[in-house]
């Protein structure tokens, strides 16, 4: 797992270092990543355009401390001071003894002619939008021909929330030293951020324990368990779907496939849309009545395209009422909304999937900060919180949250929450813990549509006809090869 940190506990790691070492110290590790960093992505320094873009604060030195170690190396760089008067006194004169140039924002700045922009503007400490000044020379890079690089974090993305007041640095790449910041993976922060980079300065041993984190393909592949000999279709758990009706029997027919082809020993299907199922997975054990029922299940998901008429409440209160792992989503989203006590006096795992509209109607905004939107509203109600994003996070009622970092802007389409939900049922059914199976549904959802993707625009049912080879790509290993 990657682990997430705020700012603060960064600082707090940082303290004990910055005292038992020499001056400067954590700042040349940090220049000197950033420096490595931007030679590989610049192929060569000889003969290169590096323009830097130099705040007041610690980002600013090691921007002009990378710079430096660039033009010992033969790049041509130029320091764009914002406030010259505060400048880092010690980065300024290594960049100038190494054959760097200095200019002011009105100066010759070199980005219309720069292969790479550094953004040392601001750093941790920055907080709301960029000052005219300097947003005006992040519009004038960002239009010009070079490879746009952050430090440490973009300037004018909060480091813990991500949230963007006004113009910020919209990277292609960022540089982030000692821990990545939360603010780089959610909200805004995720699209300005560009690729991250992690460069080790020797923070393991003073960072806390994350309260947020991010799997990795490893991670997942790890609760993705094969079956084995010893397997039949009732170890493999046994998942039930109430999903889709006359209107919407499409629900139903997605959500049926991404359970089985997520590999649960057996699906379960209880709901209106019977027909249209029993069509599309003969696979599928279809009950038409309602889901007491249906037989044994280990887990339920319940909602998508089901309606919400007082049959549909009926529904969604007999599942609840179970003591069975059950996943919420769409319309029992919005019914549970009007009654939260029949989620709150469970005992048993209840997992919710809400967009942004449907996270609403439990009375709360998302606003900026989404991470700590998704938490108070599982403490508040004693669930799992799925909320559906960009950047999806998955927080309990304790425990750190998970940020998901696979996906890709196709799957924003009609029907794929659907697929989610599906996936996510069958690993709740596996015997998966709530959160974990939220976060890896998140996960294994969005590698599937980023294989999906590259065929085009992908639909939902895209999704579902590549859930087997997503699965065997992280088990064995090469499902980075789907990109992050």
């Amino acid at each position: 797992m990657i682990g997430l940190h705020t700012a603060d506990e960064v600082r707090a790691a940082e303290a004990p270092l910055l005292a038992a070492g020499p001056e400067g110290a954590l700042m040349q590790r940090a220049a000197t990543g950033l420096a490595t960093v931007c030679l590989r992505l610049l192929g060569r320094a000889h003969g290169t355009r590096v323009t830097a873009l130099v705040g007041a604060g610690d980002n600013g030195g090691d921007a002009l401390f990378a710079g430096a170690q660039l033009a010992a190396r033969g790049a041509r760089v130029t320091a764009v001071l914002l406030d010259p008067d505060r400048a880092h006194p010690a980065g300024l004169a290594r960049l100038r003894r190494a054959g760097g140039r200095v200019a002011g924002p009105d100066g010759p700045t070199g980005l219309d002619r720069a292969d790479l922009v550094l953004d040392g503007i601001t750093g941790l400490g920055g907080r709301g939008g960029l000052r005219p000044e300097a947003a005006a020379l992040v519009v004038r890079a960002a239009a010009g021909p070079g490879l746009m690089v952050a430090v440490d974090l973009p300037s004018g993305v909060d480091p813990d929330t991500g949230a963007v007041a006004g113009r910020a640095f919209p990277a292609q790449h960022t540089v982030t030293f000692g821990a990545v910041k939360a603010g780089l993976v959610v909200g805004e922060g995720r699209q300005h951020a560009g690729q991250v980079h992690l460069v080790d300065i020797g923070l393991a041993g003073t960072l806390p324990r994350p309260r947020a984190v991010r799997l990795t393909d490893d991670d997942v592949a790890a609760r993705l368990e094969p079956p084995t000999d010893a397997d039949d279709k009732y170890s493999r758990g046994v998942v039930g779907i109430v999903a889709g009706s006359a209107t919407y029997p499409g629900a139903a027919v997605l959500c049926t496939g991404a359970a089985l082809r997520t590999r649960p020993g057996l699906v379960r299907y209880a709901g209106t849309a019977a027909a249209g199922v029993r069509a599309a997975w003969p696979e599928a054990i279809v009950t038409e009545g309602r889901p007491s029922d249906a037989g044994r299940v280990q887990a339920w998901v319940v909602g998508p395209g089901m309606g919400t008429d007082d049959g549909a409440a009926d529904v969604v209160a007999e599942v609840l009422a179970t003591d069975l792992p059950v996943l919420l989503d769409a319309d029992a989203l919005t019914l549970v909304a009007r009654r939260p006590d029949l989620v709150r006096d469970r005992t048993a795992p209840t997992v919710l999937t809400p967009h942004d509209r449907e996270f609403a109607r439990f009375g709360q905004d998302v606003g900026a900060d989404r991470i700590g939107a998704a938490r108070r509203l599982a403490a508040d109600l004693g669930a799992v919180v799925l909320l559906k994003g960009a950047a999806t996070i998955v927080a309990a009622p304790d425990g750190p949250a998970f940020v998901n970092g696979t996906g890709t802007p196709e799957l924003a389409t009609a029907g794929t929450g659907d697929v989610l939900s599906g996936i996510a049922g069958a690993l709740l059914a596996a015997g998966l813990p709530a959160a974990e199976a939220a976060a890896t549904a998140a996960h294994v959802h969005g590698r599937a549509g980023q294989l999906a993707a590259e065929g085009g625009p992908l639909i939902a049912g895209d999704l579902v006809r590549r859930l087997p080879r997503t699965l065997a790509r992280l088990r064995r290993g090469s499902g980075a090869g789907l990109g992050d």
